[in-house]
């Protein structure tokens, strides 16, 4: 059974977020580490994509959680998520990806998914892997990314927080439209959909942070000992 787990955060605030899921949903003798890398975040945004030095970044944290006593290395952003394919080949711990959980419960939702972020360096990997993950298991699917043009730099470099919402909350609303189910590539965005109101939430939005923790949970619980 697993008793020691990491996590590599690309920003600050998704410590709180995770670490107050790990409380919530996972055993309280689990010792966990979390990693932040805001490098990460501001590099990958600037370049529009991942680099050889990211890979070597995220490879270096994947060793310090091995060498720590990790049993696993749980990443948190969408945007470094390719990375977790190389590193699972210099480590020997798993090294999960933070949106695949929430993929699979969108397959079990419907066909059409609307993906949105507030970075293009999120967007693209997260719709990459939807449309992987749809492959390796047979299924057939219809993705729509939709990229909130002016959100990110609106919160993060203005501090600007009603326009980056205004501008999120009008394109789920356009996406709900067309499509079955949401998936959003940021935890920044699950505020601003928490907002929406039952009756103008025409179709599910799917965040990845919970999701992911509880499927943590099944991989560091006995089933009998689940909680919830």
């Amino acid at each position: 059974m697993i008793r020691k787990i990491a996590f590599l955060h690309t920003v600050f605030p998704a410590f709180g977020i995770f670490d107050a899921l790990v409380k919530e949903l996972l055993p309280p003798d689990l010792i966990v580490y979390h990693i932040t890398d805001e490098i990460l975040a501001k590099v990958v945004v600037a370049q529009g994509g991942l680099s050889p030095f990211l890979y070597r970044r995220v490879a270096e944290h994947a060793f310090a959680a091995e060498q720590a006593g990790a049993e696993l290395l749980q990443m948190t952003c969408s945007s470094i998520s390719p990375c977790a394919d190389y590193v699972r080949a210099l480590v020997s711990i798993p090294v999960l990806k933070v949106d695949i959980p929430m993929i699979d419960k969108a397959f079990e939702i419907g066909r059409r998914i609307g993906v949105a972020a507030t970075a293009m360096s999120a967007l693209n990997p997260l719709v990459a892997l939807v449309r992987s993950r749809a492959s390796e298991q047979g299924r057939s699917v219809e993705v729509e990314p939709a990229f909130c043009e002016g959100a990110y730099a609106a919160l993060f470099s203005r501090g600007d927080t009603a326009t980056h919402d205004q501008i999120v909350r009008d394109t789920l609303k356009r996406l709900m439209e067309r499509n079955d189910v949401i998936l959003l590539a940021q935890a920044s965005m699950q505020r601003v959909a928490d907002a929406i109101s039952p009756d103008e939430r025409k179709v599910p939005i799917l965040a990845s942070p919970r999701l992911a923790v509880e499927y943590l949970r099944t991989l560091v619980q006995p089933t009998g000992d689940r909680k919830g």
